[in-house]
């Protein structure tokens, strides 16, 4: 069965529509309560009939559900993973329309989590929906990994994750959202690139903490509290860690060379031949090149004090850092103690995960994600690169072979700024196309 045989039913931007108008903000869990997320995983099951008559479903803790569609073989399953919870919303922001609405207009559908991660959900589940009503069976089995708390580094994918590991699933194929269809990836490069995710940073979350007499602020000693944190966070600048380059990185340089021209061509192919060259340049750019290559650290919130005139005895810092490939949570902390060199000054870890390893580009997931894409968006290179930001996928590379951050969308550069922002929104043709790359994949399971 070819994907021409199989005909789409009408309907997925409703679909996304009815998800989005759920505010599955987990953040706001506490004030909003477990009623939107019960609500969602009622939802499925009206909009998806063929899926909850056909596949096993299992709700895995309040946040976590489960689907498993049985294949002709049940060894070297495949995992498709998204998440359904989403980020607050700023009261302020001027939406077009309100990011709850779910407003179809125009060929495209409003609303927050049409790209993170609702709408990469929605063409998942009609993609298996659509398999199922014309009469398709997997070659192996197919696991659907939905989690409710990915935006609060919440549990629901760990305990999914841990709950197959401990039935002895070993998945040969994790696929997960992360990167997109982009137009014009890096300067001067030319045409449409499917970015997928072959790794991804660490998270960590290290509080600063120092004491210090308190006291009237009109004769202040000479180190208070809040100089100290000042100070330790001040020595922890954009050189803290050192710059190289990942496997993903080379190849990725590789293959957009391909798609220059002139001089273009031969810087590019330069950078892929000359690691240490490339982590040089992708540092002096700064931003996103620059996180790439290095770890990064940024102090997020800082506190201390209950008047204006009076020396707090005790101050704190909180600081966000994306690990590195190659690096690890231990590594990265004795690097910031060290760079700190204050022994009044505490660092103490809130919670941390490693860098996952890189997945292969050389391995027969990668090309059956390559074959998809050429079906679904042709024209699109299927390209590696490293993901910077945290996905639920992380739960799983410690026992899966092949794992891989991909969300089959098209997201141009003003989309990509409104996830987490105002206006996010996505185009209908582009969850089409989405539920094709998903129906492509699964049907050429081996």
């Amino acid at each position: 069965m070819s994907p021409a045989d199989v005909a789409p039913r009408a309907g997925i931007a409703e679909r996304l529509s009815r998800m989005i108008q759920l505010p599955t903000v987990s953040a706001e869990r506490s004030e909003r309560g477990q009623g939107p997320f019960d609500a969602f995983a009622d939802l499925l099951i009206e909009l998806y009939p063929l899926v909850h008559e056909h596949l096993e479903r299992e709700r895995i803790g309040e946040l976590g559900i489960l689907y498993r569609w049985r294949g002709r073989i049940a060894e070297r399953p495949t995992v498709l993973m998204a998440h359904f919870d989403v980020v607050p919303v700023d009261e302020s922001d001027a939406w077009t329309h309100p990011p709850f609405e779910g407003r179809v207009d125009r060929g495209w559908v409003y609303g927050r989590g049409s790209l993170d991660d609702k709408g990469p959900l929605v063409v998942v589940m009609d993609a298996v929906e659509n398999l199922l009503a014309s009469g398709f069976t997997p070659a192996r089995d197919v696991y659907l990994s939905f989690g409710g708390d990915e935006e609060t580094f919440g549990g629901a994918a760990r305990t999914i994750a841990e709950t197959l590991r401990d039935r002895g699933v070993a998945p040969w194929l994790v696929l997960d959202e992360g990167g997109a269809v982009v137009d014009a990836p890096l300067p001067f490069v030319r045409g449409t690139a499917a970015m997928v995710g072959v790794g991804e940073k660490g998270v960590l979350t290290l509080r600063l903490s120092a004491r210090g007499e308190g006291g009237h602020a009109s004769a202040p000693p000479a180190r208070t509290a809040v100089r100290r944190i000042a100070r330790a966070v001040e020595r922890l600048s954009p050189e803290t860690f050192p710059a190289r380059t990942p496997a993903a990185v080379t190849r990725m340089l590789e293959l957009f060379a391909t798609r220059t021209g002139g001089i273009s061509r031969a810087l590019y192919r330069l950078l892929s031949r000359a690691p240490w060259l490339t982590a040089r340049a992708f540092t002096a750019m700064g931003g996103e090149p620059a996180a790439l290559v290095r770890t990064t650290v940024a102090a997020t919130m800082q506190s201390g004090g209950t008047a204006a005139n009076v020396l707090p005895s005790q101050a704190t810092a909180t600081l966000n850092l994306r690990i590195a490939l190659g690096e690890s949570v231990g590594s990265t902390v004795k690097r910031v103690r060290k760079r700190v060199a204050d022994r009044h000054v505490k660092v103490e870890v809130l919670e941390g995960d490693g860098p996952s390893p890189e997945s292969s580009t050389e391995n027969a997931q990668f090309a059956l994600i390559t074959d998809a894409v050429k079906v679904s968006h042709p024209g699109a290179a299927t390209v590696p690169y490293v993901m910077m930001a945290a996905t639920d996928s992380r739960h799983f590379h410690r026992f899966s072979p092949a794992v891989y951050r991909f969300a089959p969308l098209e997201m141009s550069k003003a989309q990509r700024a409104s996830i987490h922002g105002v206006d996010e929104r996505v185009e209908i043709s582009a969850l089409e196309r989405g539920e094709l790359f998903h129906r492509t994949l699964l049907q050429r399971l081996e």
